[in-house]
């Protein structure tokens, strides 16, 4: 089984900074795409950013310039420093990693638990 798991949400202030990790774990050979996507209450489900393997970032325009996603394939670890956070950031902050298993080996899309972030005016 693949489990993705999410860290570092909280509360900030207005133009604070927070950076989420997801490390991916489980019978895994290989993963493509890594990203974060996020839902504010009311809303759909967005993307925030991906990043995929030997490849650039791609970027919410909501978000350029100030959040950098990165990631450490070593450890299938994806990361996302948000700066000068806007309490329009506020949402659940989702893991998303595209990749292939022991037992299924082509590649599918796994979500994790998702963490929260509130950024308070």
């Amino acid at each position: 089984q693949v489990q993705l798991v999410e860290s570092g949400g909280g509360l900030v202030q207005t133009g604070g900074s927070l950076k989420l990790s997801c490390a991916a774990s489980g019978s895994i050979l290989s993963i493509n795409v890594m990203g974060w996507y996020r839902q504010a209450p009311g809303k759909q489900r967005e993307l925030v950013a991906t990043m995929p393997s030997g490849g650039s970032a791609i970027y919410a325009d909501s978000v350029k310039d100030r959040f950098i996603i990165s990631r450490d394939n070593a450890k299938n670890t994806v990361y996302l420093q948000m700066n000068r956070l806007k309490p329009e950031d506020t949402a659940v902050y989702y893991c998303n990693a595209n990749l292939r298993t022991v037992l299924y080996t082509s590649y599918n899309s796994y979500w994790g638990q998702g963490t929260q972030v509130t950024v308070s005016s």
